[in-house]
């Protein structure tokens, strides 16, 4: 007489799709880590062509180049989002 297997899965099949799913997570995450640094340095290149462009524009309308970045933000040369972002990736008024 034959034995009726039960339907599921074994402990052997389950363990055999864990690390199939491990090696692919092992094989993302380095390309997921260098998406994110690539993220951060266009971040920074943005805000710092931002920064020149709205100092450019400062300096042709006021005939003074800006001191600093608070000033330009009081002035309105630069959104809220813009100034904290300037002043968290530490950009200078007198980026080159």
């Amino acid at each position: 007489m034959k034995k009726k297997r039960k339907n599921g899965f074994t402990l052997l099949e389950m363990l055999i799709v864990l690390g199939i799913i491990a090696v692919l997570f092992l094989l993302f995450i380095p390309n997921i880590t260098k998406q994110s640094d690539n993220i951060q340095g266009t971040e920074k290149e943005t805000i710092t062509n931002v920064v020149k462009t709205q100092r450019e524009l400062y300096t042709l309308e006021k005939n003074e180049k800006p001191t600093s970045l608070d000033m330009m933000y009081q002035e309105k040369y630069l959104t809220k989002k813009q100034f904290e972002k300037a002043q968290k990736l530490s950009i200078p008024v007198d980026v080159e």
